[in-house]
């Protein structure tokens, strides 16, 4: 995009070419008598122009009238009045849309907001440079045609007046400055190109700033995120690490008394079947049954 210096030259360029299109419509000398009479009391200068005829006397007194009809005017005359009309009011609209398109302004949306903005200035300009362009030259060529005709009486001759030129400067100017407003196209800009130019525009640096504020939030929430999930793990490891001991020594205890109660039967067996032994042989009986269970007679 342009510099705000290239874009200020071209706004006052524009600038002017409004103020010089609007003064040339209402100017009345589009055309001058090029024949000044030799009697003192008549006309010494006549002027034609968009809107009405004047009039200068050799006494001093300035007329002008008025053109009411305007189905009686020639085709040129009725083209020049409504494209010098609509060529202020596109140029007047241009100058609304080169305002918000200016670099150093702060109003009309981001960096590439403001170079569409200015693109449609400038196209406004030289649509209204163009509308500027057509009536005076067509006006000119009139005059021309019409002054070197041998059948037009030497009274009724007239030349170019200077509405025509400050109408053709003000389209030179015009054209200038929507040339220039069309070529502030923002492009496609990415890189350090992008950041070199949105270090001139205060619009570009708040919504990188922004920008830069949100990804550092959002580092710092998964900064915060990794530091928790890092915590729960440590626990979770710590926790483990506490209940392996009681695991381990249950595990052992309860090995150590399987140990036990299998080697325990083992041991109580013989005794119990020494035990059945002693109680059921034949040759050995306890004392007690034998006074109290057998009779004398059993032993004879």
């Amino acid at each position: 995009m342009l510099s705000s210096a290239v874009q200020i030259l071209a706004f006052a360029l524009a600038l002017l070419g409004v103020l010089g299109a609007t003064v040339a419509t209402l100017l009345p000398n589009w055309k001058v008598s090029a024949d000044v009479g030799s009697n003192i009391m008549t006309a010494m200068s006549q002027m034609q122009g968009l809107w009405m005829d004047c009039t200068w006397y050799s006494t001093g007194v300035f007329s002008c009238t008025l053109k009411y009809s305007v189905l009686s005017l020639p085709a040129y005359l009725q083209t020049a009045r409504t494209a010098m009309v609509l060529s202020c009011m596109t140029a007047s609209l241009g100058l609304c849309l080169a305002s918000l398109g200016l670099k150093c302004t702060r109003w009309g949306g981001s960096h590439r907001a403001k170079g569409h903005t200015a693109i449609a200035a400038g196209g406004c300009f030289v649509l209204a440079s163009v509308l500027c362009l057509v009536p005076a030259s067509w006006f000119t060529n009139e005059v021309i045609t019409s002054f070197l005709d041998a059948n037009v009486p030497e009274s009724g001759k007239y030349e170019p007046g200077g509405a025509v030129y400050v109408t053709f400067i003000s389209a030179g100017f015009l054209l200038a400055g929507g040339v220039i407003f069309c070529l502030s196209c923002p492009g496609k800009r990415t890189g350090q190109l992008d950041y070199a130019s949105s270090s001139t525009d205060p619009d570009k640096l708040v919504q990188q700033r922004r920008r830069q504020e949100k990804l550092h939030r959002e580092q710092l929430e998964q900064e915060e995120e990794e530091r928790r999930r890092r915590r729960r793990e440590e626990k979770e490891e710590e926790e483990e690490e506490r209940e392996r001991p009681k695991n381990s020594q249950s595990k052992t205890v309860q090995l150590q008394t399987d140990d036990v109660e299998q080697e325990k039967p083992p041991q109580d067996k013989p005794q119990q079947d020494q035990e059945q032994q002693q109680y059921y042989s034949p040759s050995k009986l306890p004392p007690k049954d034998i006074k109290a269970g057998y009779s004398l007679q059993d032993y004879v």
